[in-house]
């Protein structure tokens, strides 16, 4: 059982940095009058709110969680938000949560403090006529237990939170769930658990398989985020889980990891999906869950930003109010005519499209198309080589990469799932850890990218010219170890290809094997004379996911070896979309 398998350490009491004006144990009702700020530098409230602190919570196995309760004043009864999440629920004024919000260029006084890390913030939804609850989970700060990541477990638990909530005497016995990150990770394993009082959810850019999106992606051992989300939260008085071992002693995937990814086909209230395509944390797993929750009525929107910016951006909250009055209060007020999709597409110099509706992701303009790599010229083309042909790399060498070049005389958008098909060979070792990117050049051939968040200051340069990819979008990107290349049939489509992660195959001298590479969805422009790069190498292009994390370096020797052209014909599949002169107008106005 996954249960048996699951390993734990030591935790320990939230840090002083990590500790809010609101963090002690101080159990009772108060209410906050309209104006108050719980610090000069927050957003004061616009109503009176009722504060309910650290009130206890029993779950089905007796243990015992504490949760915070914001709520407007009176006596009407009201629909609440859960925030699920290991960060302690008073941490919003801590000097970490403002160090993230200076990160990514964010004032403080765009919420309240009151709000939890990456969770709705009280003084907007109590003011709308919503509860908020903040709880520390099981394990967290004063909450009974050991503390589990992104499991089945936490489901279960706020499962008996939602249902616990909906009993209250000020509650309509309507539950959502909203927030960022892992609070959007927590939404996919609670509603897969189908609390009966859990009216809608809201997942805001969330990994959706922890082996495939956080410790084994593409198969390769990549454990630096992990290692900070494991030493960085989950602090508390007991235990917590060790990602970290698990992920050292169960490379395959097993029952454990099984654990770890939400029942999909379970998934069934409404839901407001947010995504986009720059989250190299969080884009696979969000489009992951997208396209198979079993939901009738769920929404998608691509942004084009990083997420916390997006999540608090007035106008968005706004949107997300309109998705919760009409399945929290059950307003008729017009929401099931939004689009199901409304997504962005990039330029890189300016010039983004966003909220573009559409029925469907991909779009049904979309035409999945093959360009070849041809070795010989270094080019990508429509057509197959006739003759085959080879390029590669010594792994320690300089380049340690080969690049192949399209260039587009006419506008061409892409929108969709790009994926690789390659025939590759390793010479002098029995496997390969390949990295790809699909980057985009201006007409004289130089990279573009984009800052994701409104800090563009020297500093974000420095961290971003290798690594914190998060916050600067360069092209999106694909991983595989080639000894786990085979494909997960079930799951697999033409255009996303989905690995088992079941086997080790290693490759023999002068074995030459076929492959797919997934590469993060796209959405993206060429105007005429751009180019498009597609670039494979043995290191990591990208570098790390977030600031200041440890930085994976594949495991490679001997020389990569790409084959084109004949029957070994390598391929970059793109999603081109055939765009009529009238709709493009259209949009172009809309800009």
């Amino acid at each position: 059982m996954s249960e048996d398998q699951r390993m734990f350490v030591p935790s320990h009491p939230l840090p002083a940095a990590r500790t809010g004006l609101l963090t002690g144990f101080d159990p009772g009702t108060r209410t906050l009058e309209a104006g108050f700020q719980v610090a000069p530098q927050f957003r004061p409230l616009p109503v009176g709110v009722v504060f309910e602190k650290d009130v206890a919570v029993q779950l089905r196995d007796g243990v015992t969680i504490h949760i915070d309760v914001f709520r407007p004043v009176g006596g009407e009864k009201v629909p609440v938000i859960v925030a699920w999440s290991p960060y302690g629920k008073g941490q919003g004024t801590s000097a970490s949560v403002m160090g993230v919000f200076g990160l990514v260029g964010l004032d403080n006084s765009v919420v309240s403090g009151l709000e939890k890390f990456e969770a709705p913030d009280p003084a907007y939804w109590c003011a709308q006529g919503y509860a908020v609850c903040n709880p520390d989970i099981r394990g967290v700060v004063d909450s009974g237990g050991d503390s589990v990541l992104w499991d089945r477990q936490e489901g279960r638990d706020c499962y008996d939170l939602i249902e616990w909530l909906a009993q209250q005497p000020w509650c309509t016995g309507k539950v959502g769930m909203s927030g960022t990150s892992y609070l959007a990770v927590s939404q996919w394993f609670t509603a897969a658990e189908q609390p009966p009082h859990l009216a809608a959810i809201n997942p805001w850019e969330g990994v959706s398989d922890v082996y495939r999106d956080l410790v084994m992606r593409g198969g390769m051992p990549d454990t630096g985020f992990a290692q900070q989300l494991q030493d960085g939260s989950f602090f508390g008085k007991n235990q917590k889980e060790d990602i970290l071992a698990e992920a050292e002693r169960y490379p395959l995937m097993n029952e454990l990891w099984e654990n770890k990814i939400p029942a999909f086909d379970r998934i069934k209230v409404p839901a407001y999906v947010v995504a986009s395509y720059s989250n190299t944390l969080h884009t696979a797993g969000t489009f992951r869950a997208w396209r198979r929750i079993a939901s009738e009525e769920k929404w998608l929107r691509i942004h084009n930003g990083q997420e916390w910016p997006d999540y608090y951006d007035e106008a968005n909250v706004e949107d997300l109010r309109r998705f919760f009055d009409r399945y929290l209060k059950d307003e008729d007020n017009g929401w099931e005519a939004t689009p199901r999709v409304r997504y962005s597409v990039l330029d890189l110099e300016g010039g983004d499209r966003v909220g573009v509706p559409a029925d469907a992701f991909p779009p049904k303009d979309v035409v999945s198309t093959k360009f070849y790599l041809d070795a010989r010229s270094r080019t990508l083309t429509t057509d197959v080589p006739a003759e085959e042909a080879k390029a590669g790399y010594a792994v320690t060498s300089n380049p340690n990469a080969v690049s192949f070049l399209t260039r587009f005389d006419q506008e061409t958008v892409m929108v969709g799932y790009p994926k690789a098909h390659l025939w590759v060979e390793a010479d002098g070792a029995d496997d390969m850890d390949l990295f790809v990117l699909v980057q985009k050049l201006d007409a004289y051939g130089t990279p573009l990218q984009a800052f994701t968040v409104p800090n563009h200051s020297a500093m974000a340069h420095d961290l971003t010219d290798h690594g914190a990819t998060i916050l600067r979008y360069k092209g999106s990107d694909g991983r595989l170890r080639v000894s786990a290349r085979h494909l997960d049939e079930t799951l697999t489509s033409d255009d996303v290809p989905a690995l088992s992660f079941d086997r080790v195959q290693k490759l023999s001298q002068g074995e030459i094997v076929e492959i797919e590479i997934d590469i993060f969805p796209i959405g993206l422009a060429f105007h005429p004379g751009e180019q498009l790069r597609f670039i494979i190498s043995s290191r990591n292009l990208l570098g790390t996911l977030m600031p200041g994390i440890r930085e994976y370096v594949g495991t490679n020797a001997g020389k990569h070896v790409i084959h084109t052209g004949g029957n070994r014909a390598s391929y970059l599949q793109l999603p081109i979309q055939h765009i009529n002169p009238q709709r493009k107008r259209s949009e172009d106005g809309a800009r």
